[in-house]
């Protein structure tokens, strides 16, 4: 093995363990909110384009790298889009002491004696 493809796999399997956090934190909490679903669809998209190039080149580790990276960003928009919280139609209101003051005639920022 020649020193650029070594230098090819020890980067391949850097950039692949650099993933794993993510990967295993998004799978174990499903907590995605930090995640821009933009992003994650700009990344699919960027991947499968990119995979024109990558696939025409000579089998090596950047077909790893590259099948890794088209799995992790495939999986993260399917978990995206499963378990992302949307945001509600009607969000709960606010409560609003100056307004509850005037309905009550009571001070509202004051507190209530027991």
């Amino acid at each position: 093995m020649d020193l650029s493809v070594a230098a090819g796999v020890f980067s391949t399997v850097i950039f692949a363990v650099s993933m794993m956090p993510m990967l295993v934190k998004a799978a174990r909490t499903k907590n995605l909110d930090s995640y821009s679903l933009g992003n994650i669809v700009m990344t699919n998209a960027g991947n499968l384009v990119h995979s024109l190039y990558v696939f025409s080149l000579p089998a090596g580790p950047i077909w790893a790298l590259h099948t890794f990276y088209l799995v992790t960003s495939a999986t993260m928009l399917v978990w995206f889009l499963r378990y992302a919280r949307r945001p509600m139609a009607f969000p709960p209101a606010r409560r609003d002491p100056w307004a509850e003051e005037a309905a009550t005639g009571r001070r509202a920022l004051e507190p209530v004696a027991a």
